[in-house]
């Protein structure tokens, strides 16, 4: 049974909750830090236990971030992409944000045997392998990878790294079509934590993709989002039987296309 002890307490964390909501909407701007827990805790007249409870479910929303020794600040706006096959730069500037990138390496390197699998090639295969930092607003926003079969564009990073890599498979005739994603949670390694110079929260979210032009794999890629800055907008419609296989037998006609995971 809940006790009217009980349902009042819930009440007051969601006054404080609501509190600091409006006036991160209607007062603050990023970066700027939030009313102290003892000051809530004397306006509201709660303990600091209510206080905390209402930080850390605006903390968990992305609406605030906790700098250990510091305080509690307003927190950068989430990035929200939706799950489309369009390229990186493409969406961040379809969402009002500036897109950057950063090479971290690139080159030509075998094929492991996943990678090779992923792409239908034998272990071993030549494949152009590119890791970059991308960014929103010049916030980190995500580590990914991308390998692409040499045999398909020799010539692919002749000139550096294209600003879009499916652009530049385009541009060979190549054009991606659908694909098909994985999207799970896990815990950033301390090498995502100092590259997406993540200080507040441990979590990403990591994808993993293959790309199609037709029937053929043309390009799979990994990414690591940072979960306190990135979220995924997905459209939902009433449930059909699945229309991509994972493979396609030779001469069957290709099956109508899905949606896409995070961009590229």
């Amino acid at each position: 049974m809940v006790t009217a002890r009980a349902r009042g307490s819930e009440h007051k964390y969601l006054a404080v909750r609501a509190f600091l909501a409006d006036l991160v909407a209607t007062e603050l701007a990023v970066g700027d830090a939030v009313p102290s827990e003892r000051s809530l805790t004397e306006k509201f007249g709660v303990s600091r236990m209510t206080v905390r409870q209402a930080v850390d479910a605006l903390v968990t929303e992305g609406v605030l971030e906790r700098a250990q020794g510091r305080g509690t600040f307003v927190a950068p706006p989430r990035a929200d992409f939706e799950m489309r096959l369009t390229t990186f730069g493409e969406e961040a500037r379809r969402r009002g944000l500036v897109p950057g990138a950063q090479v971290l390496s690139a080159g030509v390197a075998p094929a492991t045997a996943p990678v090779a699998e992923a792409v239908d090639r034998e272990p071993g295969t030549p494949m152009h392998h590119v890791v970059r930092l991308r960014t929103a607003d010049g916030n980190p926003m995500s580590v990914e990878e991308a390998w692409i079969p040499v045999d398909l564009a020799p010539d692919l990073l002749a000139g550096g790294v294209p600003e879009s890599l499916y652009a530049a498979l385009r541009a060979r005739g190549l054009d991606p079509t659908w694909g098909e994603e994985t999207i799970t949670a896990a815990d950033a390694t301390p090498e995502e934590l100092d590259t997406l110079q993540m200080r507040t929260s441990r979590a990403v979210m990591r994808t993993s993709r293959r790309t199609f032009g037709g029937d053929a794999p043309l390009m799979f890629s990994r990414a690591s989002y940072r979960g306190d800055r990135y979220s995924v907008f997905v459209p939902l419609r009433e449930a059909r039987p699945t229309l991509v296989p994972r493979s396609t037998p030779p001469g069957s006609p290709v099956p109508g296309r899905i949606p896409e995971g995070s961009p590229r």
